[in-house]
């Protein structure tokens, strides 16, 4: 998708406080841990490769992604650090990520089986970095039974397609003040790696939940990924956030402008379906982002900052535009900053996620490409 730089409207991205909360978390390390940043969906809408260079400067020691196009990504800007795709990728491709030191996590025998074929096929002495997955209560990939992990194993010993770089699992709700079902995925995870008969380099289950609010769990690396964006990962719309065990500093905001600037009066509607009619003369001012930008229908009604003040959307989000009751004539090209990076603003990513009662995660995923990102906070360091 090609961004829209002839218009007034950015993802802006403080990167000095991306290195601010790596620096926090680094200190927070345990001694001989690792940082793997995880910058997996374009960086959770922050810029994979822009947030990925700065990650870098700072000394974290490799990356996760979600998928193979994005690891290739970041190989392609340069980035030679270890990088680890999270999901499953199609076993056409393992020599693909082998040829670009690109490790894959591995679900089952049966993938381990059939990608071997592959390797076996390119006749190019490639050899492919694996992390053992395991499924200890997630319901979504990796070894869940005793029988096929110690068969897994069993056909890793002596070979040669396959370097064992890893062994890890995800925590369901490591984000949760309730420990129990986290301390069952800990009791599951334990008995599997029991059975290990390779020596992976690293066993890792730190997210950024669990190493943040000390769950007190060995890992060999912690997997930075909410926290890196200075977010809090309990954050939900029904309760409050957990304390956190470092300083996180939001690096994300969404800004445009006004295009256009009009009164409209008694019983005129705006938008579609007419779902603001307005019961005075109004001042209404136009901004040109929508939904197909990210920003959803949902937002209807929540308040973003328009020059100084807080005005209401009104009228349903169109696709591309959205429009505001302002309170007093306002000229065009006034700023608007939908989602703050201030944590007090009454706009900050948190509480626009609770508005549409989703999560910060889904609220910065969905800013779409369509919206160019400008960093700001650059350093050379």
């Amino acid at each position: 998708m090609i961004p829209g730089i002839h218009r007034p409207a950015a993802v802006c991205i403080d990167l000095a406080a991306i290195r601010k909360n790596i620096k926090e978390e680094i200190k927070h390390l345990e001694p001989g841990q690792k940082l793997f940043a995880v910058v997996k969906a374009n960086a959770y809408g922050h810029g994979a490769v822009r947030v990925a260079q700065e990650a870098v400067k700072v000394g974290v020691s490799g990356f996760c992604v979600a998928l193979l196009d994005e690891a290739l990504e970041l190989r392609r800007a340069g980035i030679v650090q270890p990088i680890l795709v999270l999901g499953v990728t199609p076993v056409q491709f393992a020599p693909l990520a082998a040829a670009n030191n690109v490790s894959l996590a591995v679900p089952s025998l049966a993938w381990l089986k059939e990608a071997e074929k592959f390797l076996l096929e390119k006749k190019a002495d490639l050899v492919l970095k694996i992390h053992l997955a395991i499924d200890s209560g997630m319901g979504r990939i990796g070894f869940s039974e005793a029988e096929e992990f110690i068969a897994a194993n069993d056909f890793l010993l002596n070979n040669t397609f396959f370097f064992v770089e890893g062994m890890f699992t995800h925590f369901a709700s490591a984000d949760s003040s309730d420990d129990s079902y986290f301390m069952a995925q800990v009791e599951r995870f334990n008995h599997l790696k029991k059975l290990l008969k390779l020596k992976p380099k690293w066993i890792h289950v730190d997210n950024t939940a669990a190493s943040i609010f000390d769950k007190n769990i060995h890992s060999d690396l912690v997997r930075f990924g909410i926290g890196m964006y200075g977010l809090n990962p309990s954050s939900n719309p029904t309760s409050p956030d957990l304390p956190v065990a470092i300083k996180l500093k939001p690096a994300l905001s969404f800004e445009s402008e006004l295009v256009q600037v009009h009164t409209i009066h008694k019983n005129q509607g705006v938008g579609y379906g007419s779902t603001y009619i307005a019961d005075n003369d109004q001042i209404i001012g136009t901004v040109p982002v929508g939904y197909a930008d990210g920003f959803i229908r949902k937002f209807q009604g929540f308040k973003i900052k328009v020059g100084n003040e807080y005005c209401p959307i009104v009228g349903r989000i169109c696709m591309d535009q959205l429009m505001v009751r302002l309170p007093h004539e306002m000229p065009v090209g006034t700023k608007v900053v939908l989602i703050s990076n201030d944590t007090l603003a009454p706009n900050n990513i948190k509480a626009a996620a609770d508005y549409v009662d989703s999560i910060h995660y889904e609220v910065a995923c969905l800013l779409d490409d369509r919206l160019p990102r400008k960093y700001y906070g650059q350093s050379n360091c």
